[in-house]
């Protein structure tokens, strides 16, 4: 991967961790945590951070340290938990990513509409952890910015 950061962020169980295993090439399970955790180029945001405005100042700071900011949306989720263009208070190139469009209840269509709301404008990748589906692309498309 060149030179840079990327920052990934979403709610809790949205998938961050377990997407950040994959880019990485790491097969060991992915474990939760309420901090900030540097893997590789990669830094994996806790979900609460996203979740909940208070944190927002941290996510501000984190986000001067990184180049790509991966915003994630859980396809099986019937919300967002990110305002309108939320991705315009952060100073990175956004990435859209749909997580888990293989589960038996994903709607990537309602994703793809909730995400699009908060990083208008900005791609939208489609990714299953568990096939690699989209994993590839989703590499392609932050190598671009780095």
């Amino acid at each position: 991967m060149k030179k840079g950061k990327v920052m990934i962020i979403g709610a809790v169980g949205s998938g961050k961790s377990t997407l950040t295993k994959k880019l990485l090439n790491d097969d060991k399970p992915a474990v939760k945590t309420q901090a900030l955790n540097y893997a590789g180029w990669i830094i994996d945001t806790p979900g609460e951070y996203s979740e909940n405005p208070m944190y927002y100042r941290s996510l501000m700071a984190t986000s001067l340290e990184a180049k790509v900011l991966l915003v994630i949306q859980d396809a099986t989720r019937e919300n967002s938990i990110f305002p309108p263009n939320f991705s315009q208070g952060f100073p990175l190139k956004p990435i859209g990513v749909i997580t888990k469009i293989d589960h038996p209840l994903a709607n990537v269509e309602r994703a793809r509409i909730l995400l699009q709301q908060s990083i208008p404008n900005a791609p939208v990748i489609l990714t299953s952890s568990v096939t690699s589906d989209g994993i590839k692309d989703l590499i392609k498309n932050i190598q671009k910015h780095l």
